[in-house]
């Protein structure tokens, strides 16, 4: 994880591409911290894919540190 931290718009919708990378970490850590509750994640309609809110980035930065 980053010691630094990310610099995301809390209202904001990141992919799990963005995301990793805000946090410095491997979508496979990502996975798991989704599965385990640290983080949530939302479902976008179309295309369903996976989103992580800005706020949720940061809380689990925070959490993290």
């Amino acid at each position: 994880m980053t010691p630094i931290e990310p610099q995301v718009s809390m209202t904001g919708r990141y992919s799990v591409t963005e995301t990793c990378s805000a946090l410095g970490i491997h979508r496979n850590t990502l996975r798991r911290y989704t599965e385990a509750k640290k983080i949530k994640c939302g479902f976008r309609r179309m295309t369903e894919r996976k989103f992580y809110l800005g706020s949720e980035i940061l809380k689990l930065w925070r959490a993290e540190k």
